[in-house]
C-alpha cells in the first residue's frame, strides 16, 4: 500500500524558512517523479514543485521560483521542500504526490502558516 507522510509544517513569520519532508513507502520511490502541491483556503490545489526520478530536473510554479527548492534522497525514500523568504500568500496545506501510471497517491498534508 502506497503511503506518503508529510512533516515539517508550522507557523513562521514572513521572511522565515521551513523545510518540509515527505516520506514514501509501499512503492519503489526511486522509480517515480515526485511533486509538492498546496491548497490555500478557498482556492484550488496547485502544483508548487516537481522533481524527476534522479533529481536532475526540477520545476516550480512562478510564484515560488528563487525561494523554494525541491530535492530528494532516494536512499531515504524522502522528498523535501526547502522554503525560504516565506510570504503570507504561501499559507496553505502542503501535500506531496506521486503518480504511478494513472494512479495518483497523496499524503495527508502539512499546514504552513506564514503570519506575524
Amino acid at each position: 500500500q502506497v503511503r506518503l507522510v508529510e512533516s515539517g509544517g508550522g507557523l513562521v513569520q514572513p521572511g522565515g524558512s521551513l523545510r518540509l519532508s515527505c516520506a514514501g513507502s509501499g512503492f519503489t520511490f526511486s522509480n517515480y517523479a515526485m511533486s509538492w502541491y498546496r491548497q490555500a483556503p478557498g482556492k484550488e490545489r496547485e502544483m508548487v514543485a516537481s522533481i524527476t526520478l534522479s533529481g536532475g530536473i526540477t520545476n516550480y510554479v512562478d510564484s515560488v521560483k528563487g525561494r523554494f527548492t525541491i530535492s530528494r534522497d532516494n536512499a531515504q525514500n524522502t522528498v523535501y521542500l526547502q522554503m525560504n523568504s516565506l510570504k503570507p500568500e504561501d499559507t496553505a496545506v502542503y501535500y506531496c504526490r506521486v503518480r504511478r501510471g494513472l494512479v495518483e497517491s497523496w499524503g495527508q498534508g502539512t499546514q504552513v502558516t506564514v503570519s506575524s
